[in-house]
């Protein structure tokens, strides 16, 4: 409980807010180029994502693109990331009619001061100014409203793992897991090439296919999130990141944790939407 307001509530607050980033991805709104807007930019493990919001957190548009230019937190592609994000700032600055100059960006936790930088040199390369660096964890959990239990977020390469007491985050952590391995699995169960993997895993007629196959996987990644919230009194674990849009993967988790776990709509967006919440001038 948050206040009077049961964690179902939250979620379906939650839940409208996400669906209608989603929707302008598609169909961008319209905004005065006089209004203040708040840019968010995440290099993600498998997706690079740019949100916009008015001042009062409405969502405006976005774009989203495909790209492995970050392994582990680190940026392994610097040049190729540079280019995307300046791309996708060119086309909502196209759809927008209007220059986009700030924007927070944000990083995993438990990487190093340097790669904190690299993160930011990507995006001011791209000419932003950055305004804010936020953790991936406190961006999701600012979007879903909570103030108590684990973030945690589960990327191409990484999940983060972050626990919240009172709105502050007590803990985090990073692991090297994510849904490459699920692909690595499916690739090898099924004999195909990885990124033929990746797509086969992501189409969502396949689940009868490769449910099964990850299972396993996920059940492990499911044991690592328990040994890290053991002993913080954890009563609600919240799955974010593209890895979680996996159908019942939140089922797996808390049936092997015991430890209640809640999925939101389009968990892919859900820590883009933070970061741009958190573009603070």
């Amino acid at each position: 409980m948050v206040g009077n307001t049961s964690t179902e509530d939250i979620l379906n607050r939650a839940n409208m807010f996400i669906k209608q980033m989603e929707d302008t991805i598609s169909k961008p709104s319209e905004i005065d180029e006089k209004e203040e807007i708040k840019v968010g930019v995440d290099l993600g493990t498998s997706n690079i994502v740019i949100t916009v919001l008015d001042k009062n957190n409405v969502p405006v548009a976005g774009e989203i693109y495909p790209a492995s230019v970050v392994k582990d937190g680190i940026v392994v592609e610097y040049l190729k990331a540079v280019t995307i994000v300046r791309e996708l700032k060119s086309k909502l600055e196209k759809t927008l009619n209007r220059t986009l100059d700030y924007a927070a960006t944000a990083i995993p936790p438990g990487i190093s001061k340097g790669n904190v930088k690299v993160i930011q040199n990507v995006v001011e390369a791209a000419d932003f100014i950055v305004t804010n660096v936020i953790d991936e964890p406190t961006a999701a959990s600012e979007v879903l409203k909570i103030k108590d239990g684990a973030v945690v977020d589960v990327g191409g390469g990484t999940t983060g793992i972050s626990i919240l007491k009172n709105g502050e985050v007590v803990y985090s952590a990073d692991e090297p897991t994510g849904g490459h391995h699920l692909s690595l699995v499916v690739a090898g169960s099924l004999g195909i090439e990885y990124e033929e993997a990746e797509k086969f895993k992501v189409n969502p007629d396949n689940y009868n296919t490769v449910f099964p196959v990850v299972r396993p996987v996920i059940e492990k990644m499911a044991d690592i999130v328990l040994r890290h919230v053991q002993g913080h009194d954890v009563e609600t674990i919240y799955l974010v990141g593209g890895t979680c849009c996996l159908k019942d993967i939140e089922k797996v988790v808390e049936k092997y944790t015991v430890i209640k776990t809640i999925k939101p709509y389009n968990p892919l967006l859900v820590t883009p939407i933070g970061i741009s919440m958190n573009s603070i001038r």
